[in-house]
């Protein structure tokens, strides 16, 4: 995801990559030979203590997430940081307590806080377009855990400890839920893990149950098989319902076939990225913005990290 971000970021002008680091080697040799212009640093103190940045962006594993963070209140420097926002309730807890005491600048990465079909949805139910809302279904389900391109992070990402797919995954729409309907509960939840000889895998299959006030919100998620991967988020209204794919995309059906909206936008993914940025540095220049802060994230987080208890 911090390859990702850097890409995105190089690319749009109001960003300027200054600095980075990593414990693997590998890994800043190749953002040096993608990104000449990054000095790569020894010890990411180094760049957080930099006169000239000005914005940390944290990409590690969530149980660090918690030492870089304090690092950047210090240096009274802005903070943008990947989800989940940590794996220990009470950490990232006193962490939101942290920089909001700093009043330091914070973000958390959810890119449904302004993507198209998200804000499409949105504004649908804000002008009564789906009637009285019936309910939520997420379906999600991965032929492999991680996916091809997390394969790098596979040491963490398939492991309960830190990693899954409720984490990574279900914690976007856990978010978007709450943004569309308001708090959430937890009613109940199953987790099936596999057997092995490590005793410590990520689940495989994932059966949770939420509400938000009266809206049941059902979720079901899986790993394995042969078959695409499938992330389908739908809102079930009484005159109309929307479905959002693929992140990006967005279907709607008024009782017939699922027919696409929003087939003006060449290219939905590349889309995302600009309008989660541009939405980014409005918050920067103190412009209307709706990027998620710690304390939204610790909402999620707390959802999930009581999913994966039950």
């Amino acid at each position: 995801m911090g390859q990702r971000m850097l890409g995105n970021m190089h690319k749009h002008e109001a960003f300027d990559l200054r600095a980075g680091w990593d414990p693997d080697a590998a890994a800043c040799k190749l953002t040096k030979e993608k990104y000449p212009e990054i000095a790569i640093e020894e010890r990411a103190a180094e760049i957080i203590g930099k006169e000239d940045t000005d914005i940390v962006y944290i990409a590690c594993p969530p149980i660090w997430h918690r030492q870089y963070v304090s690092m950047a209140v210090a240096a009274g420097k802005t903070v943008f940081c990947e989800k989940p926002l940590g794996v220990d309730v009470e950490e990232s807890r006193a962490m939101v307590e942290e920089v909001e005491a700093a009043s330091v600048i914070n973000s958390v990465n959810f890119p449904f806080a302004r993507g198209i079909a998200a804000d499409f949805v949105h504004t649908e139910l804000s002008a009564g377009a789906l009637m009285h809302i019936e309910g939520v279904d997420v379906r999600l389900h991965f032929s492999t855990w991680p996916r091809e391109w997390q394969v790098n992070a596979a040491e963490w990402l398939s492991l309960r400890e830190q990693g899954g797919f409720t984490r990574e995954v279900l914690s976007h729409f856990i978010f978007l839920t709450e943004r569309l309907f308001g708090p959430a509960r937890l009613v109940s939840s199953n987790l099936h893990y596999p057997d092995g000889p490590e005793g410590n895998t990520a689940e495989t299959h994932l059966l949770a149950q939420l509400f938000c006030a009266d809206i049941p919100v059902a979720v079901v998620g899986s790993v394995g098989g042969r078959g695409p991967d499938l992330v389908e988020y739908t809102v079930w209204g009484s005159r109309r319902s929307y479905r959002i794919f693929d992140w990006n995309r967005l279907k709607s059906s008024d009782g017939g076939p699922w027919r696409e909206a929003l087939t003006h936008v060449d290219d939905p993914r590349e889309d995302g990225y600009r309008r989660m940025l541009d939405n980014y540095l409005a918050q920067l220049e103190g412009r209307a913005h709706t990027m998620p802060s710690f304390r939204e994230a610790l909402s999620v987080q707390k959802l999930v990290e009581a999913i994966l208890k039950e």
